[in-house]
């Protein structure tokens, strides 16, 4: 029987930030077997400003189409408990998390750390230019989701931390799961 090893965990979270809002509104993360899942996520009303919409979101589409916070807490819960996942380290993902989690009144069950911490011989910005440059050659558009944490995982790949099966340069296939 093959060994199975783990694969570490990635997350990347897309975000409305105004003068009025601060909140997440879609999420990619990948589970340690390598699989990707990702969802638009219902906002909090707390989060969202008194009067207006915010800019560049649509609020409907969300109600609609986005996953109620309490789902997407439980399935973070199952998915990656007591994990460390790595972020990109250029946004506030650690307070996005945080701001999932106590609007649930739950604890997060995995510790956020930036890729710089799982992949050392490169600076942060290094390792930004290198996801950036991946992203380009492949086509990724920098604002889904999960097109960072694919990124993220070519990066490990390339770094030997991680082998992807299926095609390295296409995030559409079997890696992506809806919540």
């Amino acid at each position: 029987m093959p060994q199975t090893t783990s694969v570490p965990c990635f997350l990347d979270i897309e975000f409305c930030q105004s003068e009025d809002c601060f909140f997440p509104f879609a999420i990619a993360w990948s589970l340690p077997d390598g699989q990707m899942k990702t969802v638009m996520i219902e906002p909090d009303d707390s989060w969202l400003p008194d009067e207006g919409d915010p800019p560049d979101v649509d609020l409907r589409y969300l109600r609609e189409q986005g996953v109620p916070l309490i789902e997407l807490a439980q399935v973070l819960h199952e998915d990656l408990p007591d994990q460390t996942v790595y972020v990109d380290g250029l946004d506030p993902d650690e307070s996005l998390v945080d701001l999932i989690f106590d609007a649930v009144s739950m604890d997060a069950p995995f510790e956020v750390a930036p890729v710089s911490e799982l992949i050392t011989t490169l600076s942060l910005a290094d390792l930004e230019d290198w996801r950036r440059s991946l992203m380009f050659q492949h086509g990724l558009e920098p604002q889904l989701p999960e097109n960072g944490v694919y990124a993220l995982l070519m990066l490990a790949q390339q770094e030997g931390l991680v082998e992807l099966s299926g095609p390295a340069d296409d995030p559409s296939d079997d890696l992506t799961e809806e919540v």
